[in-house]
């Protein structure tokens, strides 16, 4: 059993981190850290938990851990680590995007990077939108077929935009209500252009990027287009061959929808063609396969596990 810490724990992807662990076959989780919830039982603050734990938030650090977790706010965890070093032999995954293809980090995409994770102590979580937009434009890349601009639009849930509250996040503003956000300057757009490069070095075309906020609690919907002029079927292999020793990974006939994906850490991915331009959908649970589920898998292939441990869960179809 790994012991495996977790800092800035009181969050959305803290909780769900929390809920996956506890019911991991080789871990045991040792400190769950908040500041601001010290001293508190974590099912006050995830009590979605409740009867599943009787852990207590802390405002310590136990350096014993073998796996330490940071599920803290952007700009946050580099400060965080800047004032705590952790020893180098320690597992340390980052879920914030303050050292995403940065030196001394491997890039937690495992569809792309799984023989680098695999010898990491070091691992950067993908971004939510990243995750679901590269799974959508990778075997694109592999074959070197995105030689004109890519066109994307995706929605995702409100808590995308984490716990704390903001104006677009209240229940009465985003019920019923859809609104774009940093349209073409999303900051997940850097490292989808490095990722895509690691297999088209020469890609210099634009992403247009429209992100849209949904009127639902947890998902992304991600679609993608670009000119192809290879056929639908030449598209369809492209694709299943890509993803074929890709357990979470799904290349579907069949059009996808996001109660496929949310609560589990799936993405399904759907090609089509149509006249001169591909167009791909996928889906996936910000919250899992975006953040949390993803830094878990992370975790089962640093440490030599199997790759879907602690990740056998079902789709809410109803």
């Amino acid at each position: 059993m790994y012991k495996v810490g977790i800092i800035g724990a009181a969050g959305y992807t803290g909780g769900e981190l929390i809920r996956l662990l506890l019911h991991h076959p080789n871990v045991d989780i040792t400190f769950v850290h908040s500041n601001s919830q010290a001293g508190k039982p974590v099912t006050d603050t995830h009590d979605d938990l409740v009867g599943d734990t009787d852990l207590i938030f802390t405002d310590e650090l136990d350096v014993s851990v073998e796996v330490l977790f940071l599920c803290m706010g952007h700009g946050e965890a580099k400060k965080w680590l800047e004032q705590n070093p952790v020893p180098e032999s320690t597992l340390l995954i980052d879920l914030s995007h303050d050292f995403r293809w940065k030196e001394g980090f491997v890039y937690g995409l495992p569809e792309l990077n799984k023989v680098q994770i695999q010898q990491s102590k070091r691992i950067a979580n993908p971004g939510c939108f990243a995750t679901a937009i590269q799974l959508a434009l990778l075997p694109l890349a592999k074959s070197q077929l995105i030689q004109n601009e890519v066109h994307i639009h995706a929605i995702t849930g409100s808590t995308g935009a984490g716990q704390s509250l903001q104006a677009t996040s209240h229940f009465s503003w985003r019920n019923s209500n859809l609104s774009v956000y940093k349209a073409f300057e999303h900051q997940h757009l850097g490292e989808i252009r490095l990722s895509l490069r690691t297999l088209q070095p020469d890609f210099e075309k634009a992403l247009n990027f429209v992100p849209v906020r949904g009127d639902f609690a947890r998902g992304i919907f991600a679609s993608a287009y670009t000119d192809c002029d290879w056929n639908e079927k030449e598209l369809n292999e492209l694709y299943h061959d890509f993803y074929q020793n890709a357990p979470f990974t799904k290349v579907t006939n069949q059009n996808p929808h996001l109660k496929q994906v949310v609560n589990t850490n799936k993405c399904v991915v759907h090609v089509e063609k149509h006249g001169d331009k591909v167009f791909v959908i996928s889906v996936i649970d910000n919250l899992l396969k975006g953040a949390s589920g993803q830094a878990v898998e992370n975790m089962n292939l640093a440490l030599g596990m199997e790759q879907c441990a602690g990740l056998a869960l079902k789709a809410n179809a109803f």
